[in-house]
């Protein structure tokens, strides 16, 4: 998908770097959180691959980011194996679930962050999302000497955008919430061109 930059450039934050990075799956973590009749179910997508390019203006930049939807991790055995299945993300026709951003844009106020829009497919169907983002810095000698940036993010869909309506009456009643909660943590590691 292309990016869709706005038609004014945003100040780069302190510390902001440009170039092409690839996203570091040992160091992002995808989460959820979803009610579940009177508590609230974690998990997370420990598969997530994906490139970051940064620009001068952030306006100017660009996520995209795959997550291998079998890799997905509530703590119970059981729970994972459904969550695999037709029933919710039908992993043996749709594999993956993937985002391509659009837009960045000022969350408000000086200092509050930004908001990141884009699309988010999961089982053939896309539809925009947006997350409010904080970009959390660059280390130039991380782990090994490589540069690193990371950034924070959090948002929220309804599974039922998605096609994925198990656990929803349609009296109104469920089992499983229809609100999805999304957490993003994520480390990129700057490319070197040999």
């Amino acid at each position: 998908m292309t990016t869709v930059p706005l038609t004014t450039d945003l100040a780069a934050p302190e510390g902001w770097a440009t170039g092409t990075w690839t996203i570091d799956p040992v160091h992002t973590s995808v989460a959820f959180s979803v009610r579940h009749l009177m508590s609230r179910i974690r998990g997370s997508f420990s598969d997530v691959t994906g490139q970051i390019v940064t620009d001068h203006s952030p306006s100017r930049c660009h996520v995209t980011a795959t997550a291998a939807l079998s890799s997905v991790n509530t703590g119970n055995p059981m729970r994972d194996d459904h969550l695999r299945s037709a029933d919710f993300f039908d992993i043996e026709h749709t594999p993956e679930m993937s985002f391509s951003s659009t837009t960045l844009r000022p969350a408000g106020a000086a200092g509050a962050g930004w908001v990141l829009t884009g699309d988010l497919t999961i089982r053939r169907t896309t539809r925009p999302v947006e997350l409010q983002l904080e970009f959390l810095g660059v280390d130039p000698a991380g782990l090994q000497g490589e540069t690193r940036i990371g950034f924070a993010a959090h948002g929220a869909i309804r599974r039922r955008d998605f096609g994925i309506t198990f656990g929803l009456a349609a009296d109104g009643s469920r089992v499983v919430g229809d609100k999805v909660d999304i957490t993003l943590d994520v480390e990129a590691v700057l490319d070197v061109e040999g």
